[in-house]
Parts: C-alpha cells; structure tokens; sequence
C-alpha cells in the first residue's frame, strides 16, 4: 500500500516536471502535533511518530526522523521501500544535504508551500541555485492521491475566563503593541496556533489534545484581524471580540490579505513559523523583521493567576496518579491488566478531576522492552498484559481549565535485575539533580542540563532527546522557547533564559532496546532565590506531587544530599496528596513515601 502510494506520488511528479518531492509533518501553521487532514507525511510513508519528514525522488524515498523515534520508525518503514535517516547520527545527511545532492541541475523541488516555515523555504530557494534549480510551491500532490482525506477541523471554540487566564485581551494586546512600536513595525502577522490562543484568550479542540484554533492573526496599531472558520466562534465570542476591535475573516483570506500590505509598511513575523505561501505572497519590496515572536516569550512566562491555578492543576493530576499507582501496585498479578486496560484506567481517575477537559497527549503506557521507546504506542496489535515482574513506564497528561500537567513515573512491578536497579536509581539521582539547582539569571538550560546527565553519562550512556521542554497554559504540552539540552539544536527553540515564570519539564532517562525503559518527569517552576553582589540567584519549585517508586532505588548509589532531597520530595507529596485519599491508600502512601 505504501508502495503504491509513493509510486503514485512519482507519477504525478513526472507530469509537473517535478525531481524531488518533500512532505513534512506540519501544518500551515507549523504545529508540532497536527490534526488529521495534516498527516500527509504518516499517509505516504506509514510512519506515526510525531516528527519527521519524508523525501521522494523518482528512485529514491527517505524518512528523516529524531533520536525519540528511531526503533519505531525502523519497524514501520519496513518493506516500505522508503530508507530511514537518523538525524544527529554520524555521516547522516539532513534533508537539505539530500535535496541538493539528488536534485539534478535546472531541476525542480516540489512543495505545498503552506506546511513548510518561511526559513526552510528561503534556505532551500538559495541552496538550490547551486544548482540553477527552483521550487513548486503552490500544489497540494497528496491532496490528490488521498482520496477519503479528513477535512479540516472545524469544532466550536471557547473563551477562557480571566480566572483562569490572569489577564484580559486587552492587556495582552497592548502589550503586544508596545513591542510592536520598540520594533519600530507596523504589522505583526502570527500564524502559531498556541500563541494566537494564548494571546485572544481562546481555546479550541482542532488538534487532538491541543486546545487551540485553526486561524491566524494579524495586529496593527489599531486593529486585530481574525482569519478563522467563523463557523467555530459563538455569539460570546464575536461580541468580545467587537470591542476589542478585532474583526472576524474567512480562514483562506490571508493569502489575499497580506497581498495588500504597501512597501512602506514594516512587518514583524517569525520565518521559522511562517509559512512559506504567506511570505511568497508579501509584497518583495517590504521589510521584513525576522525574530522570535514577542507572544511566545510572554505567554511562557505564566503570570501569578496562572502559577496558582497550575498548582490546583497539578495536585489535582497527582490524586489521579498516585490512586493509580496504588491500584497498579496492589493489583498487578492479581486480575488482568494490559497496558491499554492501565491506561484506560489512568484516564478515567483524571476524568474523576473537577475541571479535567481532556489529555495532553496520549498517554504513553509500555511496559518492558516497549518502554525502550521513548514515544511507545500501545495498540491491539502490541498490547500486552502486565505481571508482577519487571518495569512499566507511564508519560501522560492532562488539560483542565487551571492548566496542562505533564508527569512519568516508571513503576516496578515485581522482581527486576540489579542493573535495571542502578539505571532506575541513577535516574532519580538525575532529575533531582536538577531539580533541586540553584544558579544566576542568565542561565539557559543548555548550561544546566549536564546536572541531569552527569550520573548518566559517568556510565557511559545518554538519551537522545532534551532533558526538557516548556509547558503551555491549557495549551500545548511542549512550549518554546524554554528548555534543558545538552547542545543547540536550532529547529527546537528551546534556549531561552530560564525567567521566573516558566514551566519546564525535568525527564532524564535510560532506554536499552530490547531490554527496558526508564523515564521519571516532575515539572518544575522557575523562581527568584536570592539577589546579593553576585547577582539574581534563581531556583526551581517542584510542581508534581507524585511518589517515585521506592521499589527500584538500590541506596549504594546515593550519597547523603540524594537521600535528603528524595526524602523531602515524599514528605511534600504526602502531605499534598494524603489528605485526598482514602484510609487504605493513604497508609499505602505513608509506606511509598517513608524516609530512605
């Protein structure tokens, strides 16, 4: 079936004179997750992780892909006809290096110029004359070969409160313009669904688990434009909107729209977010400020309404959690669990949570060699029952209307090997490590993260993901421009100064294939400590209240300053989450929380 499909695609190729065909995982506003009219790269190659990219030649097909998916995407390519390419892996070329050696001279690149960013396309376009070769950017080739395509989303949206969101639209948007006038620009155009909902106070269900909008936005001096299906917005919001002076476009209309702007007019956007088509159909004389856009540094930054409900958020998250893992500890062995039964029953102890909308993402439930793969799938063909022995690992996550947690813990279900001991403990040792940092302001977390993998690589092993990302406000579970990383990886955004405010995740990890799977995440809150003749001393607060598994720590690997921060770690989550539980489970967690 793939076959067919890509030979269909070359096809077509051949009849546009088109060399080299490239699908992306995107949509037109560069989401990292898409809703299912987006999944052209999963159609035509069979891969389901996340992220990657699919390159066609007419004898060639490759599928680029990340460190978090390289064992899966071995198994689903295969027989496809379509090679793997391991991106960061050594002699790897990127997808540019590939298009520019395959491309032949006065050759053609193919592309929907709708879900590929404005840089992407522009490096493409100047790398491509090294070859007298040019781009197709107007033309959909897999909207034609897919014959039952999904439309495109269209559900109701909703206004968020401003006891949940902190502050008004209007205060955000005189921010913004405030930025605006120190850019010395006139427009901004923003295209990024979670900054656009952050920035309207709105929320959507256009992308499963992420609570955004299909729409883009456009802000002068004095105006918002809106382009959205107005079939999505009731009476409620278009009201709102009026007074704020933000007037209600069709969806397709901003193509048009910015044809209008004059060349005097300056306009800031992010080409790492804009897509291609938008700035084709700019004015080529007009200036264009290319930065980080000015919604995404603030909407990271949560401000105090947002932190407090956060943490109602995340004990209300940390109930459900610890319920389950008491049942999964007292339960296991005893009736028939599978890693979909378990996580069914995950689901339904949030679902129990006053204020609990949906999941974050879907939960990732593996259990043994399975967990060896960072974004593990359960499906009925995979799923497999539980027993009481070995490792199970649990990433999961909720949106409720106080905000998005995101949480593993990796539970030991009965005997497990020594090794498997060390690697757990080794883990916690990690994200404690760093959790538990205090450094200057100015820090990113490309100079933190080595305090996560220092236990980890002093064995000699990595992972080969960030140690973590920032997290949204009842938005997407991975927000920029926040995060801990060894190296920068320019594509992910994510080495921003740490400023009080942000939410980062801290989930160091151990992943042998074949064998086993290790992932323990808390989130964490970025804070002012101290400020002396040094300067701002900067600390983190612990915003999950979950228990680690005491069954997998093996103490040889602990020094005393690792025994005291585990130790008050439990001491807080027994005294956050006790008093929610019942007389069984709360002597249950006494236990799991018992001083080492």
């Amino acid at each position: 079936m793939i076959r067919q499909r890509v030979e269909t695609l070359r096809k077509y190729m051949r009849e546009a004179g088109i060399d080299i065909y490239l699908i992306p995982t995107s949509d037109f506003h560069e989401s990292e997750y898409v809703g299912g009219h987006f999944k052209a790269r999963e159609f035509m190659s069979g891969f389901t992780g996340s992220a990657g990219t699919l390159v066609v030649t007419q004898t060639q097909a490759g599928l680029w892909t990340d460190g978090r998916y390289f064992i899966q995407a071995e198994a689903q390519l295969k027989n496809s006809g379509i090679d793997l390419y391991k991106m960061g892996m050594k002699d790897v070329l990127s997808v540019e290096d590939f298009v520019i050696e395959n491309i032949p001279e006065e050759g053609k690149l193919g592309i929907d110029g709708r879900v590929i960013n404005s840089r992407l396309g522009i490096k493409l376009e100047e790398r491509l004359k090294e070859k007298n070769a040019s781009i197709s950017y107007n033309r959909d080739i897999v909207d034609e070969i897919w014959e039952d395509r999904p439309a495109l989303s269209c559900e109701p949206a909703f206004l968020l409160d401003i006891q949940y969101a902190g502050k008004s639209r209007k205060e955000k948007l005189e921010g913004l313009r405030k930025k605006l006038e120190e850019e010395k620009a006139d427009v901004f155009i923003l295209t990024c669904l979670d900054d656009i909902a952050w920035l309207f106070n709105i929320r959507g269900n256009d992308i499963p688990y992420n609570p955004v909008v299909l729409s883009y936005v456009i802000i002068t001096k004095e105006k918002g434009y809106f382009f959205v299906n107005e079939g999505v917005l009731n009476t409620e919001i278009k009201e709102a909107f009026q007074v704020d002076q933000i007037e209600i476009m069709p969806y397709d209309a901003i193509y048009d729209f910015v044809k209008q702007f004059s060349n005097t007019e300056v306009v800031l956007l992010d080409k790492g977010k804009v897509n291609y088509a938008i700035i084709r159909n700019l004015n080529p004389d007009i200036k264009i400020i290319d930065k980080v856009n000015p919604t995404t540094l603030a909407k990271a930054v949560k401000n105090e309404v947002e932190l407090e409900n956060l943490r109602k958020s995340h004990l209300k998250d940390a109930v459900a959690v610890t319920k389950f893992m008491y049942w999964l500890k007292t339960k296991v062995g005893k009736e028939e669990i599978t890693e979909i039964t378990a996580s069914d029953y995950l689901e339904n102890l949030r679902r129990e949570q006053e204020g609990f909308i949906e999941l974050s993402f879907d939960t990732i439930c593996a259990y043994q060699e399975h967990a060896a793969m960072m974004h593990y799938s359960a499906s009925k063909e995979t799923d497999v029952s539980l027993k009481p022995e070995g490792l199970l690992l649990v990433d999961s996550g909720g949106q409720y209307y106080e905000g998005t947690t995101d949480i593993t813990r990796t539970f030991v279900l009965g005997s497990i090997e020594e090794e498997w001991k060390k690697h757990f403990t080794l883990v916690v040792k990690s994200m404690l490590n760093l959790a538990n940092a205090k450094f200057l302001y100015g820090c990113t977390g490309l100079n933190l993260d080595i305090l996560a993998r220092g236990p980890l690589w002093n064995l000699g092993i990595d992972y080969r993901c960030g140690t973590g990302h920032g997290v949204g406000y009842l938005l997407n579970v991975h927000e920029a421009p926040n995060g801990f990383r060894w190296k920068h990886v320019p594509e992910r955004n994510d080495q921003a100064i740490l400023e009080a405010g942000m939410v980062t995740t801290d989930e160091p990890g151990v992943y042998i294939e074949g064998s086993h799977g290790i992932r323990i995440e808390n989130e964490l809150i970025c804070k002012k400590a101290e400020e002396n003749e040094y300067g701002q001393f900067m600390n983190f607060e612990m915003l999950t209240y979950v228990p680690i598994d005491l069954d997998g720590i093996d103490k040889q690997y602990l020094n005393s300053t690792d025994i005291e921060q585990i130790n008050r770690y439990h001491q807080m989550v027994y005294e956050k989450v006790s008093p929610y539980l019942n007389s069984e489970e709360r002597e249950w967690l006494q236990t799991y929380t018992r001083e080492i």
